[in-house]
């Protein structure tokens, strides 16, 4: 195999995941993808299967190790929106979105992060939201799984720093995906409610999340960062203005 750095992502066949397996293979990464979806067009090590079964994430890890004897950095992406008011969500929801996006990372952070760990050196990205910093209405589950996602972020940096595994976060904001998408189909909410409220006043695109990735990736960019929560998102989680401020500050150019 010689001296290629292995990346192993989760959620890969569409959006962030994609797209940053794109990039870190344009970096000269060997890659390892993981989704329930059909993973096409990529150079890649392939596996179907769901990141919050263990059985599934085990049997991921072991043709990684087959295939590759190692993995330098783990981009945990997969991910599932749920919307709904707190008081409608009921616990199959809760628990469908908390297994998808926290019990999931911890599965392959834990199964890779073992084998960083004995080898003294890694990279894992966690791919967590503006929502795991401040609340989002009409959120709850996944509000919830991105603040847990951000702690259990912080926490594995302070277990594993120390042993030469770095453990960092993205913070996204809202990115023009297939999810996104989605959500705008279920009207949960329009383009405008999104760009009037980001200071940049854009979507972030995918590849805005996966430069972020491949620096936090890299040791030689980022060597002294850990247990980082850096936000990607034009800027929405600093801007406290209310929305005529907001708007009034954009026609002052």
């Amino acid at each position: 195999m010689g001296d290629e750095r292995v990346a192993v992502i989760t959620g890969a066949a569409q959006g962030i995941g994609r797209r940053t397996a794109e990039v870190l293979a344009g970096e000269g990464y060997l890659l390892a993808v993981m989704d329930r979806q059909p993973v096409t067009g990529l150079d890649a090590l392939t596996f179907a299967g769901d990141v919050s079964d263990e059985a599934d994430v085990q049997r991921f890890v072991a043709e990684v190790e087959a295939r590759y004897g190692r993995a330098d950095v783990l981009v945990n992406n997969a991910g599932i929106a749920g919307i709904a008011p707190a008081e409608e969500t009921t616990a199959a929801q809760w628990r469908q979105v908390i297994d998808v996006n926290l019990t999931g990372p911890f599965l392959l952070c834990q199964a890779f992060g073992r084998r960083m760990l004995a080898r003294g050196t890694g990279s894992i990205v966690n791919i967590a939201s503006v929502a795991g910093l401040m609340g989002v209405a009409d959120r709850v589950a996944y509000n919830a799984s991105k603040h847990g996602l951000i702690g259990l972020t912080r926490t594995l940096a302070v277990e594993w720093g120390g042993r030469g595994v770095r453990v960092n976060a993205v913070c996204p904001g809202w990115v023009k995906t297939e999810m996104d998408d989605a959500s705008q189909a279920s009207g949960a909410y329009g383009d405008t409610d999104i760009t009037d409220h980001v200071p940049m006043a854009r979507f972030a695109q995918p590849g805005d999340i996966a430069q972020a990735v491949a620096f936090l990736a890299d040791p030689s960019r980022s060597g002294f960062v850990n247990g980082a929560a850096l936000s990607v998102d034009g800027g929405w989680a600093a801007d406290g203005s209310w929305q005529s401020l907001r708007l009034s500050s954009r026609a002052r150019a």
